[in-house]
């Protein structure tokens, strides 16, 4: 049964190593630009060249050494000339190569440029869901190492493997012609020696290889998750739990690493044995031959540059292919994570959403994040053009699912949800985010100055509608007062400002993006209550004008909304207005008596 598992992992190997050959091949020959191919096809020009005059000088060098030695006539061009001959094809052989490289150079960064930023557009395209179940520091890394193995791909599938066994053909004749057919069957035999064990003791080295892959992303994730979380482990005095947690994951990466560099020593050593062994047997021919006057001290010396020459390529070989096999590991990963389908896209021709009034309506909505857990059991409910409704209930009621799903972070199993009677599934994703502005409980910002993290509202906005967002959102006096005004950095995550001034910039970001709908996602349960009075004259004037869904936890701040819905275990169980809901004595009735009580016990 083992060997059954690994047989199928094998085959599984190899179908996606073909499958990362067959994504990345077409691009080093695509239809545009047209100056790809042209670069191509005179890299591989300058490449058969190279060739060309590599196996052409161990002759120039027999004739050289033959000449000295007397045991031919002089030649015309002599015993000097012949070595400055020699010398000038040595340096046209790398000559072509450098050449060869430079002319690829472009087209290989062009490739790892257009992967990368596929790899990127597509990640963005993938849905909360997957973003929110994916550890993002081993995200990251998946992408750093298969994007940094496209060139390397790219180059010595074009430059190598062919190229390589063009020479070993071209040698092998060579000593055909010129010696006899032993030489060609011991040169034969150690190149298919040496490739046999190469490729067999690379495969196993690949198990390995993705194993130390496996714990370096388990490591990195680690210290990413930590980092991210620094005040939460200075909270609990973690600093040397986190460092052990992540010792561990270190301690396994090194125990991979260590495995991967002693086999990788064995396979060196193993393919210098075969490699001296055919060329100690060929040497050996040579010099029984030069000792019976079969041949002269210049053919000894260029069966010796032979299989010098040889050597250099099989040695590549080997290197070759082992990083063509791990490059195919890494890239694997990342071209799995290209082939991770899209849970939320557009219709074909799917026209913009056309937002004339802004009314909002959820039609017997029912949602769960997983099949078996219903959240949202036949919500319907309208907003109405320019109302402020809230949503109100207790944790776990459906809340800010319904802002998840207005935002289509997610579709609904069952029923609509419209906007002027457009179904969110029928028009583009890109038209409805411009459509609905979020502040949510948390706002996250950019490691950037202030200025870029208001001006992230609208791309292309003016310094001008920079400082009016920011003086709607009363926050222009703060910016100012700071010694670098609006080029203040924010740090990462925004973490150099309290949370109110965060919240201040993220409504500041919202107003310049100047949406129809505005969906307030608790924006003021993260703040105390003095500045929440403050923030909540900033929402207020942000949502003039504008259709305001408001998700919220303390009823204080939504108690003159034009209508609140008071949601429990996924459903509607009242709605109306502040006064109308308390005078029902119902569930509305019950949180804002326990929320009071709560404030009074407190003060």
């Amino acid at each position: 049964m083992a060997s059954d598992t690994s047989t199928q992992i094998e085959q599984d190997e190899r179908r996606s190593g073909w499958r990362t050959i067959r994504r990345v091949a077409p691009y080093l020959w695509p239809s545009e630009p047209a100056w790809v191919r042209q670069r191509v096809v005179f890299a591989m020009v300058a490449l058969v060249l190279a060739k060309v005059v590599a196996v052409g000088t161990p002759l120039l060098y027999k004739a050289a050494v033959d000449n000295l030695s007397g045991e031919v006539p002089d030649l015309a061009l002599g015993a000097i000339g012949l070595t400055v001959a020699y010398g000038v094809a040595r340096l046209m052989t790398v000559g072509f190569q450098q050449l060869r490289d430079a002319v690829f150079a472009r087209v290989g960064q062009r490739a790892l440029r257009s992967l990368a930023l596929e790899t990127f557009r597509h990640i963005h395209k993938l849905s909360l869901r997957y973003h929110i179940t994916r550890k993002t520091g081993g995200l990251s890394r998946i992408i750093e190492r298969g994007v940094k193995g496209v060139e390397f791909l790219l180059r010595f599938m074009l430059f190598s493997i062919g190229p390589l066994m063009l020479e070993l053909l071209m040698i092998s004749l060579v000593l055909f012609v010129l010696f006899d057919v032993w030489y060609l069957v011991v040169v034969a035999g150690t190149i298919a020696a040496y490739v046999i064990f190469t490729f067999r003791v690379t495969e196993w080295r690949v198990k390995l290889r993705r194993e130390m892959n496996k714990q370096d992303t388990d490591a990195n994730q680690k210290a990413i998750d930590s980092l991210l979380n620094f005040e939460t482990v200075k909270y609990f005095g973690a600093e040397e739990r986190e460092a052990q947690r992540y010792d561990v994951a270190m301690k396994n990466y090194q125990t991979a690493a260590i495995k991967t560099a002693t086999s990788l020593a064995a396979l060196n050593f193993g393919q210098s044995f075969l490699i001296t062994s055919g060329l100690v047997a060929v040497m050996i021919m040579a010099a029984v031959g030069v000792q019976n006057g079969a041949l002269t001290v210049g053919d000894f010396v260029m069966v010796n540059a032979y299989m010098i020459q040889i050597t250099m390529p099989l040695n590549f070989l080997g290197t070759v292919y082992r990083e063509i096999r791990q490059s195919l590991v890494d890239m694997g990963e990342m071209f799995d994570l290209l082939e991770q389908p899209s849970e939320i896209s557009d219709k074909p021709g799917a026209p913009d959403v056309q937002v004339s009034g802004g009314v909002v309506s959820f039609r017997d909505v029912q949602f769960g994040y997983e099949e078996e857990r219903a959240i949202l059991k036949g919500i319907s409910l309208e907003v109405g053009a320019g109302q402020n409704v809230a949503l109100v209930g207790p944790s776990g009621s459906g809340k800010s699912t319904i802002g998840r799903l207005l935002f289509r972070f997610y579709d609904v199993k069952s029923g609509a949800i419209q906007i002027d009677g457009q179904d969110l599934r029928d028009v583009t994703q890109v038209s409805l985010h411009n459509a609905i502005g979020v502040v949510p409980q948390d706002t996250v910002l950019f490691n950037d100055t202030i200025r870029y993290n208001i001006a992230y509202g609208r791309d292309g906005a003016t310094e001008d509608e920079v400082i009016e967002a920011a003086k709607s959102a009363q926050i222009h006096d703060f910016v100012s007062s700071l010694p670098e005004g609006y080029d203040t950095m924010v740090g990462e995550r925004g973490l150099k400002l309290s949370g109110g001034e965060k919240q201040r910039v993220g409504i500041a970001r919202t107003l310049l993006k100047n949406p129809p709908i505005l969906l307030l996602d608790e924006a003021t349960s993260a703040l105390d209550t003095e500045t929440e009075h403050e923030i909540q004259e900033a929402l207020a004037r942000a949502g003039e004008g504008r259709t305001v869904i408001t998700i919220a936890h303390r009823l204080s701040t939504i108690a003159d909304a034009d209508r609140i819905v008071v949601l429990e275990a996924g459903v509607v169980v009242e709605e109306g207005t502040h006064d109308e809901l308390l005078t029902k004595h119902g569930r509305y009735w019950q949180l804002w008596t326990m929320q009071q009580a709560e404030e009074e016990a407190a003060a």
